[in-house]
């Protein structure tokens, strides 16, 4: 009898536990980095490589760049434009502000002075100029001829407290107790540009009135309402004492 023998045991191919490394932005952008050959070796890859567009839907890799590099070139163009607009207006207030100061300086008295001031902003298309010196600060009752500019400080509060307490510029429009306070036989005004005199904003106000609403705005800047400013209470003291 031959016996057939079977083999019963059969070896078992050794299973090997595949270790797998969970990628990351981090990791792939540094392997780019570190190989700065790989668009050059996988450059038909890249080619087939779609990128998740707003409107287009799918669009490949090189053309994801180019628009990314186009809309660049088109915000360097804009910031450009922007500095370019920026210092030609700069250049305008600057010239404005020139012209302002050798009239002020060359007035003769306070008349003169709030004379240029008003010819000025009507040069400017606006509708007056008004200065106001506090009381409690200056010497301006009798005998002094300047009464008509004192401005009580504590009535003052009220649109103090509404409009200038965080800052010495105010550009908007007043409400009509507002007007009637600063301005009692004033028209129609549209907006204003209020600035407190004096480094604490405690000598005095001047102020710019525009028949157009949306002349003066909150966000406008205030340079030029800062220089008029610094100048006009040196100016003032060549006429008016103040209060010690």
């Amino acid at each position: 009898m031959v016996v057939k023998k079977t083999q019963t045991l059969k070896s078992k191919p050794s299973q090997r536990k595949k270790s797998f490394v969970k990628l990351n932005d981090e990791m792939v952008s540094q392997y780019i980095i570190d190989n700065p050959d790989f668009f050059i070796r996988n450059a038909t890859h890249i080619e087939r490589m779609r990128v998740p567009h707003p409107v287009r839907g799918m669009i490949s890799l090189p053309e994801w760049h180019m628009a990314r590099q186009r809309n660049k070139i088109s915000q360097l163009e804009s910031e450009i434009t922007m500095l370019m607009e920026h210092a030609s207006a700069n250049e305008l207030l600057f010239n404005q502000l020139i012209k302002l100061q050798f009239q002020l300086i060359k007035a003769k008295d306070i008349n003169e002075l709030l004379d240029s001031l008003k010819v000025w902003a009507k040069d400017l298309g606006l509708n007056g100029a008004y200065l106001y010196l506090f009381d409690d600060k200056w010497l301006l009752s009798a005998p002094s001829n300047y009464h008509y500019l004192a401005l009580n400080s504590s009535q003052f509060d009220f649109i103090r407290v509404r409009h200038l307490q965080y800052s010495q510029f105010y550009l908007g429009s007043l409400n009509t107790t507002e007007l009637d306070f600063l301005l009692p036989k004033h028209g129609y005004v549209g907006s204003v540009a209020l600035s407190l005199l004096g480094q604490f904003g405690d000598l005095g106000l001047l102020m710019f009135t525009s028949a157009d609403p949306q002349h003066y705005q909150t966000g406008q800047g205030t340079l030029l309402l800062e220089k008029i400013g610094e100048i006009l209470p040196i100016l003032v003291e060549k006429w008016i004492m103040r209060k010690k």
